[in-house]
């Protein structure tokens, strides 16, 4: 496994936020030992390059942005809203090439 990032080095994302990540992250490439450690590195990585309150926005425009009608669109059409979307797509990105 390539080089991770450790939890100390970024330690503003509560024990929950990297639970549900890695449960997630689990559910998306299978239930092996060698996935939780890929996955746990994965937010790890994250957490060292995106700040804890950009992850939430980021995560809050993606869940939002499925919502039908003007509500959505404005999540789906707002500046902000795709900047903090790349943010955390370069974040995932450096994730997998670090961790996968």
């Amino acid at each position: 496994m390539a080089a991770a990032a450790h939890a100390d080095d970024n330690n503003d994302y509560p024990t929950s936020a990297r639970a549900e990540y890695v449960f997630g992250c689990m559910k998306a490439n299978g239930e092996a030992r060698q996935t939780i450690e890929q996955c746990s590195c994965s937010i790890d990585v994250i957490a060292s390059l995106l700040p804890y309150e950009r992850y939430v926005t980021a995560e809050t425009v993606l869940s939002m942005s499925q919502v039908r009608g003007n509500l959505g669109t404005q999540f789906r059409s707002s500046e902000e809203a795709k900047n903090a979307l790349d943010d955390l797509r370069r974040a995932q990105a450096e994730a997998e090439v670090r961790c996968f």
